[in-house]
């Protein structure tokens, strides 16, 4: 939104935020489809095909379950088809989003205990190791982890989180966050033994936003047959009488045929192929950051190296200078869209996403203009970011 009496800035919108993304051409196409009965034998194998897409992105050959909503509809179904009225439930602090969750779980009659973290290190494993071990009683019975935490710029290790688990022996159910880093770094819900997944359309996987999902294992429906939370639209069993064996109500079509343009874009392109590329783009943006940290500048938010987000990067501001200052200049004034400070980083950071339908111009375009806005509003930082990014371009791409 601009200011009364300035003119919008022409020419195409940078979008750069971390969620929603930018939605390839051809998916936006592939979205405008007529209305169809859901039912229809054409739907039908349009929506197989996608469901099998989407289980071989998560890395799963388990249960599907989808909902027309956005992923905190698929978070509050996870939790109320696994659990009952007083369970107790582990979080790991990861951000806005280990937090958002946690009110959540309380809301639906949880008990939440938490690991804490530093925000800008990560949750220590060790500490979760010794949280579960001194569950004598099983109290816990889901250890529940944001995969990618968007607000901070930091992926946190799934498998390590898994194998605490099994050090400490506990049986507590896994269920982890994937929806910003579905699609854009690897995710395998079988091989590291998740139990519940929780994913989005409107990230890696390059459509509106509207539809969300949970891949759950066998042991997870096992505890979903024993669950007692109150639940009716999200209640799986509920789904499984139904042919597409998800959603109560309308299924909604133009984002199935969304999907699979989307899936087929993927997979055009290689799993492994997505990935290198949101590695490679993460980098340039994370190594221009670094640059500008010079002459007293923003920095990383993420302190630790092994933890940086290959879809996201918050950047700090230095003191005294306003995140939402730098933003509404980059908006208003050059129609680069960035994203917010979430809860106690407003003001304080803004971010760049980095994934989804982006290449190499998309990138350097927003970090020229980022630089451009830092320099008509005063804030303090080494020029020359953008060469530090493109260096790292022209090496990766030899």
């Amino acid at each position: 939104m601009t200011t009364a009496g300035t003119p919008r800035p022409r020419g195409r919108q940078f979008f750069a935020n971390p969620g929603p993304t930018n939605i390839p051409d051809s998916v936006l196409l592939a979205c405008a489809h007529h209305s169809m009965d859901f039912n229809d034998p054409a739907f039908l194998e349009v929506y197989d095909a996608c469901v099998e897409g989407l289980k071989r992105v998560l890395g799963t050959r388990q249960h599907l379950f989808m909902y027309t909503g956005s992923g905190h509809a698929a978070w509050e179904a996870s939790l109320v088809n696994l659990l009952s009225p007083g369970d107790t439930v582990l979080i790991l602090e990861s951000g806005y989003f280990s937090e958002a969750w946690s009110r959540m779980a309380r809301d639906l009659g949880l008990e939440v205990r938490t690991v804490p973290a530093d925000w800008r290190q990560g949750v220590e494993i060790e500490a979760v190791r010794a949280a579960l071990a001194a569950d004598a009683g099983r109290a816990v019975k889901a250890v529940c982890v944001v995969h990618n935490e968007t607000a901070t710029g930091m992926r946190i290790p799934v498998q390590e989180v898994r194998a605490a688990m099994d050090a400490a022996g506990h049986p507590a159910l896994l269920l982890v966050d994937t929806i910003s880093s579905l699609g854009s770094f690897e995710v395998r819900m079988d091989e590291w033994g998740v139990d519940a997944a929780v994913g989005g359309s409107q990230k890696g996987l390059m459509l509106p936003t509207g539809m969300s999902f949970t891949g759950v294992s066998e042991k997870a429906m096992a505890a979903h047959r024993e669950s007692r939370l109150p639940k009716h639209y999200f209640h799986w069993t509920n789904m499984l009488a139904r042919r597409h064996r998800s959603f109560v109500g309308t299924v909604p079509i133009s984002l199935f045929y969304g999907l699979r343009e989307a899936l087929r874009l993927l997979e055009e392109e290689g799993l492994e192929n997505v990935f290198a590329r949101h590695a490679r783009l993460g980098e340039a943006v994370r190594r221009c950051v670094r640059h500008w940290s010079g002459n007293d500048g923003p920095r990383l938010f993420c302190t630790n190296p092994g933890r940086y987000s290959d879809s996201v990067t918050a950047v700090l501001m230095p003191e005294g200078h306003d995140a939402e200052a730098l933003r509404a200049v980059a908006l208003n004034r050059f129609n680069l869209s960035l994203g917010g400070g979430l809860g106690l980083l407003g003001g304080r950071v803004f971010r760049i996403g980095h994934l989804g339908d982006l290449n190499e111009p998309m990138v350097l375009g927003t970090l020229s203009t980022v630089e451009l806005a830092m320099r008509v509003a005063g804030v303090p930082h080494a020029s020359g970011g953008v060469e530090a990014a493109i260096a790292w371009l022209a090496e990766a791409a030899g």
